[in-house]
């Protein structure tokens, strides 16, 4: 697409200057203020993510940020990233990423923003750019494409109907999507599961709940499984155990032990499963901020009066059981005791995410386990 002289006024500052950061991280709220389905960030939380100190995904990979301004004000962001851990798919290929695509319904300010991502990338030898990753693969993923009618869950995005066709716009095409299933308290697990579990746990099966007085170890063993798990998932990248870590602590104040479960095969760690308390619910009407009450607000809804939902972002078992007839099981018997327990306290909706498109068997986990397609987030690609 050619670009408008008429726009020559926009410019793109590579963001440098904690004054630059806060406007990066406050323009997403001023361009969805209109959606009733926005949620903005906590704004200390997202300081934390894009700030290399407390960000451990920094110590293996280049990050740029970027500003789009018009006139003196802010209409776009992006950012440009490589990580040093992503494996290249074919020889030859070296994959960058963008993240953190937020601008004004103009392909003009899209196309600034994504000229400036792609020369950063270019002019580090990367032959091709995939995302959006926030920051990471692990991380928050993908584009909402479909699912615009309801708000986001915890550490999931939300973007507007136009996004979408804006990026295509600039020779972007699917590389792939990833689902969001949503389950209530009525779905239930398939009835010849449901009979296996009722018949209780076989020899050498134990499911158990996190033992918060060895957390760091249990977030080890999590991660440990998780990388086993997930390793030939498409676009895999090994989760290092100071992201898991950092990620544990942040989430520590809103982790419910009773919902996170491991299964144990022969003593052997073989499988997690992990409920999280969807904090979106709580942090709806607080702009971003948690000073001065808005953390009394989040408190008392996470620990008194409680959220009603919550979402299952992990969930894996070691290969080396998921061939077998009791690793096939485990989730199964994870889902089945994290749902029993968080309808026991009180949560309704259940949402399963993200899953890939082409992970057929955990597409119909979701859906055996009364889980409905409800979101999809897109990732593109684009040769540079």
């Amino acid at each position: 697409m050619p670009f408008d002289s008429t726009n020559a006024d926009l410019q793109v500052i590579p963001v440098k200057t904690p004054g630059e950061l806060k406007r990066f991280i406050a323009l997403p709220a001023r361009l969805n203020a209109k959606d009733p389905n926005w949620i903005t960030p906590l704004f200390m939380e997202r300081t934390e993510a894009l700030t290399p100190k407390t960000n451990p995904f920094f110590a293996h990979a280049e990050v740029q940020l970027f500003l789009a301004t018009r006139g003196g004000r802010d209409v776009g962001r992006i950012s440009a990233q490589i990580d040093h851990l992503t494996p290249q798919p074919t020889p030859g290929r070296l994959d960058g990423h963008f993240g953190m695509i937020a601008a004004e319904d103009d392909a003009a300010v899209f196309q600034v923003l994504f000229r400036e991502a792609e020369d950063w990338l270019r002019a580090r030898g990367r032959t091709h750019i995939v995302g959006p990753f926030n920051l990471s693969i692990n991380e928050e993923v993908g584009l909402l494409v479909e699912g615009f009618d309801s708000p986001p869950m915890i550490l999931m995005g939300h973007d507007p109907a136009y996004a979408g066709k804006r990026v295509e716009e600039q020779g972007y095409a699917k590389a792939r999507d990833v689902f969001a299933y949503i389950a209530d308290e009525t779905g239930d697990i398939p009835e010849i599961a449901q009979r296996r579990v009722k018949r209780g746990l076989p020899s050498g099966v134990v499911l158990r709940q996190l033992d918060m007085s060895r957390y760091d170890e249990e977030v080890q063993t999590l991660t440990d499984i998780l990388n086993d798990a997930w390793k030939d998932n498409w676009g895999f990248t090994p989760t290092t155990e100071a992201e898991t870590r950092q990620l544990a602590k942040a989430l520590k104040a809103v982790i419910d032990k009773r919902l996170t479960w491991f299964a144990e095969i022969d003593g052997e760690p073989a499988g997690f499963l992990v409920f999280l308390p969807n904090v979106n619910e709580a942090i709806a009407d607080l702009n971003g901020k948690l000073l001065p009450f808005g953390w009394a607000k989040l408190l008392w809804r996470l620990k008194v009066k409680r959220v009603k939902s919550a979402r299952i972002p992990l969930m894996g078992v070691k290969r080396k059981f998921s061939a077998t007839q009791r690793g096939r099981m485990l989730p199964f018997w994870m889902m089945k005791a994290g749902r029993d327990t968080a309808i026991g306290l009180g949560y309704n909706r259940f949402e399963i995410s993200w899953v890939l498109e082409d992970n057929t068997a955990m597409c119909h986990i979701a859906e055996n386990v009364g889980g409905t397609h409800y979101k999809t987030y897109r990732i593109y690609e684009k040769a540079l």
